[in-house]
Parts: structure tokens; sequence; C-alpha cells
């Protein structure tokens, strides 16, 4: 019953797919420790992501219950939720698990960190939303891991989550490392099982559609990434995953106006941890370059960039605005290179080729903005291909640039937008990491 307990505490799982026996299920039901509920409600709100509008809760011949039930196309890819669902849901308090915890991150604050991080303690003891608006490279995940450790030790159970996996795979470590003695889940898509109750939650945002009212405290990173920007269930499911006290703490280096202005208690940093200006994007012309490829030809501007930064044996990565782009070029590249890969959102190999482009088994990579958030990788050089097209907006091209110099040992490096004609986006990207660098200055 203690592994059940472990195991529900704050979810909200489908009942037939718990990891557990069902007759141990049954019984924890039968004590009230767990209760049911319908996966859609009666007045047609889905339980787990809490969608109500009926162009995405729809009627349909269930086979299982053989009558007209609705199922949620919002979270459909967690497994459908019907009307006939049975969702168990943990009512019994956790146990608050305080005391002493070992810290194991040994490095120093610049001062703007040290500010920053005191000011989100307080607003987490005071139970207040707060913002932390700091620039790619700023330490911001550093900057954290002390109120990370106060919470822990006054027995918070915590949830950082952001959009992406590539985010959260690149968190996963670093956080493991810091609190050694912290049972730390790590949650994505196809996420191996972890036992045992997470008291920390890596989780990328979709996964907190199976919380309810678990976390303490919650973070969200890259709060103005997609999809969290752009699907409101995503920002339901932070609210139904905290409890109703709990602060959120933001994190962003390009937050939205209207997070800006909603949330009072705010730290900015305009200066990265080791001091050096971020890169700023320099714009080269590359005309007509999709028919190009689409014809088989390399476009020249971007080989001879691509072989400079062979020859200095700098790794880079390539973002172009589409799968079907990268598909194309992709045979192009390994003409003038075998270890230039390729990766998209849909590649089951993401992971592991930017681990080897990390540990220099690849020369480069071509991506789409998958990898635009959460990649560090010393030496790093980028280009962005078609940086006009839509695709590629102010904020985008912005954390694109981020990726480059974020290294104290190499803190410069190159970044080039390739262009078939100078948009808004450009030049509004260009101009705000100019204002981040003059603000950054000391």
């Amino acid at each position: 019953m203690q592994a059940i307990e472990a195991f529900l505490t704050g979810r909200i799982w489908i009942r037939q797919f718990i990891p557990f026996p069902q007759e141990l299920v049954q019984q924890a039901i039968n004590q009230g420790n767990a209760i049911v509920l319908n996966g859609i409600s009666a007045d047609g709100q889905c339980a787990r992501c809490l969608e109500k509008s009926p162009d995405y809760v729809i009627p349909y011949a269930c086979a299982s219950c053989e009558a007209v039930c609705r199922y949620c196309r919002t979270c459909i890819k967690m497994g459908r939720i019907s009307s006939c669902t049975e969702l168990v849901v943990w009512r019994t308090p956790s146990t608050v698990n305080a005391g002493l915890r070992t810290f194991g991150w040994t490095g120093d604050l610049t001062p703007l960190q040290e500010s920053a991080s005191k000011a989100i303690s307080k607003s987490i003891r005071e139970r207040k939303d707060h913002l932390l608006y700091a620039v790619c490279g700023a330490g911001k995940t550093e900057i954290l891991f002390s109120p990370i450790h106060e919470a822990l030790q006054k027995g918070l159970r915590i949830c950082v989550a952001a959009p992406r996996t590539d985010v959260i795979l690149e968190l996963s470590p670093r956080f493991k490392q810091a609190f050694p003695d912290t049972t730390i889940h790590t949650l994505y898509g196809d996420s191996p099982e972890q036992s045992g109750y997470g008291e920390i939650i890596l989780a990328t945002t979709h996964q907190l559609y199976r919380f309810h009212e678990a976390f303490d405290l919650l973070f969200v990173d890259e709060a103005d990434a997609f999809p969290y920007s752009l699907d409101p269930s995503l920002e339901r499911a932070v609210k139904k995953a905290s409890k109703p006290s709990a602060p959120i703490i933001y994190i962003s280096a390009t937050p939205p106006k209207t997070l800006q202005k909603r949330i009072t208690g705010q730290s900015t940093i305009f200066r990265r941890y080791h001091g050096a200006p971020l890169p700023v994007p320099v714009y080269r012309a590359m005309w007509n370059y999709e028919r190009q490829i689409r014809k088989g030809n390399l476009p020249l501007p971007l080989k001879r960039w691509i072989e400079d930064k062979l020859q200095k044996q700098q790794p880079f990565l390539l973002f172009f605005p589409s799968i079907q782009l990268i598909d194309q070029v992709c045979p192009l590249l390994h003409k003038v290179d075998s270890r230039i890969e390729s990766v998209h959102s849909k590649d089951p190999q993401r992971k592991e080729k930017v681990m080897q482009l990390r540990e220099g088994m690849l020369a480069g990579l071509a991506t789409s903005t998958i990898l635009e958030r959460g990649i560090t990788i010393p030496h790093l050089q980028v280009a962005v291909i078609g940086s006009d097209h839509r695709v590629f907006d102010r904020a985008a091209l912005i954390q694109i640039a981020g990726r480059v110099g974020r290294s104290a040992k190499d803190p410069t490096g190159e970044v080039v937008f390739f262009h078939n004609g100078i948009t808004r986006q450009m030049d509004a990207a260009r101009q705000e990491i100019l204002f981040y660098n003059k603000e950054g200055r000391v």
C-alpha cells in the first residue's frame, strides 16, 4: 500500500493503467485513501485536463460501455479519456518530509544571480508568484538551486516544468548532482517508469495533465515557448497540478508582455554569468535558398560557412524552417562531411545525436526549432537558414542566438541569419540583444 501511495499521491491516473494489482487499488478505494472520478463529468468537462469546449470534448459510440460517450481530444496523447473512463485520485494528505538535505552544488553566484536567488526565496516564503527575466546564459538554473534546497528542507514537493523534452533532459543530470539524496523523477513522453515518491518532479508541461494539487512549489521554465505559450490547457494544467496556495515561479529569457504585467514580483538579469556580452547576429543574404536545395545544390554562402567551421573544428547547429527542408538538405550536407546529421521533433534519436555533437562525434546538426532552447554545447556556432521565414519570430531568434557563447572558457561565437530579405522579426531580435548587452554593462 505504501508503494501505491507513493505512486498516486498528487496524481490523477487512469485506473486500468495503474502499475499495481487492481485488488490493491480497490482496497485503497475501500479504505477511503483514493477516490474514483469519471473521465468526463456530467457537464462535459475532462477531469484530467479540465477541457470543456464542445469542440474538444466530442461524443462518439463507445465500444467499452456500448453507449454514446464523450472523449477529450485535448489530452488524448496521454491516453484517451472518455465518460466511462475511471480515474483514480489519492486523497490522503502526504507526509511532510522536512529536515536537512545534502546540497551538491558548490559553485558561486554573481551578485546579480545572488540577488535574484534571494528574491525568489522571499516570494516562495510569502507564497507569491515570481518572474525571473534573465537572458540566455545568465545561469538561470543555478539561481534556482538555493531556493529549491531551502524548500526541500521544509518538506515541500517541487515541480520544474518546461515545454520541451530536450530542456528536461538537460536539467535532469544537473538536478541529480545538486540534490543527491533527493528522489527526483524525470517525466516526458515515453520516459522510463520511476518508482517511489518524487520529491522533485522534472516534467514537460504536458505531463502535468496527470497531476492534481500535487506541488507546494512549481517552476515554469521557458514560459514563453511553444506549445505552452499557445495552449490554454497547459496553463490550466500548471494551476491544477499546484496546491491552492502554491507559488509559481516563471522563468524566461523572452517573457511575453502579458506575463510581465501580471506578475508583480520580478527579477531581471541582462548579463551572462561570465560577464561577456551576448553574440550579436549578423545578416547574410542567401537568395532563393529553397529552390537551390530542391534542385540538389547546397547554397554557396552556407557551404562556405560550414567548411569554415569544419576547418576550425567548431561544432555547429543549422536551423531550418521546416522538417521537409531538413530532409532535402541532409544528403547535400553529407557530401560536405558525413559527420553532419539532422534532427527534428519526430526523430527518436535526437537525444543521442545531441550527445554525439556535444562529445565531438558529430561535426554539426541540421535542426528545426526543437533545439532553440535548453542546449548548452561549448564552442557552438549557429546559422539560421531562412531567418526571414514566419516560424522564426523575435523570441525564437533570440533563443537560437542564445545557444552561442555560453561557456566561460569560450564566451564568443558566430550567429548568422541567412535570409531572403530582412524582416521586422529579425531586426527586433537583433535590437533586443543589443539592448541586453547595453543594460548588462557594469
